[in-house]
């Protein structure tokens, strides 16, 4: 993931594109892209999102590996643990790899006492089964506190958020739209 700038550039110069024309088709400020490129910035999924769209690829090409392989099995000790922007939660990407896929299955890991001060929408769906420990999930304006063994599904362009409320550790199995990772 140390090398999701490297793609960004090597990217944007393969489509001929400059900097401000991308910063134009995303939003993104200039200054905060060429950051980026540089690996000087910490990226958030939604601009992650917004770059993947303006360069014409999924947002899983910033992490796979350079070389072509489909793998339909995830061997628990393969996984890799990995955190996005910055954040306290981890994750476990459990999907294969494979052209056209359309589900991210990850393992989520909420560190205790956890909640996210910003809620989200995107397109796309998200499906959680409670594994172990506690979550309450935002979403809207409703509040669901969930204990292992429930489950959650909602539209992704709801906005939504969710936290820890206990002292221990959450896991929680996640099953998303569209491909993130």
């Amino acid at each position: 993931m140390e090398d999701i700038h490297k793609k960004i550039k090597a990217l944007r110069l393969e489509k001929k594109l400059t900097l401000k024309e991308l910063s134009e088709e995303t939003g993104l400020s200039l200054s905060f892209l060429s950051q980026i490129e540089r690996g000087a910035s910490s990226l958030s999924i939604t601009s992650l999102k917004k770059l993947a769209e303006a360069l014409g690829v999924s947002m899983i090409f910033f992490f796979e590996d350079d070389k072509e392989s489909q793998t339909y099995v995830s061997k628990a000790g393969d996984r890799k643990v990995f955190k996005v922007n910055g954040g306290d939660q981890k994750y476990i990407r459990l999907a294969g790899t494979f052209s056209d896929r359309k589900l991210e299955p990850l393992m989520v890991m909420l560190p205790p006492n956890l909640k996210e001060e910003h809620s989200y929408s995107h397109s796309g769906e998200e499906f959680y089964y409670i594994l172990q420990g506690e979550v309450i999930f935002h979403i809207n304006k409703d509040h669901y506190h969930l204990k292992a063994g429930d489950t959650v599904h909602f539209p992704s362009e709801l906005l939504h958020a969710w936290e820890n409320p206990t002292s221990e550790e959450t896991i929680i199995l996640s099953v998303s739209t569209p491909i993130i990772f």
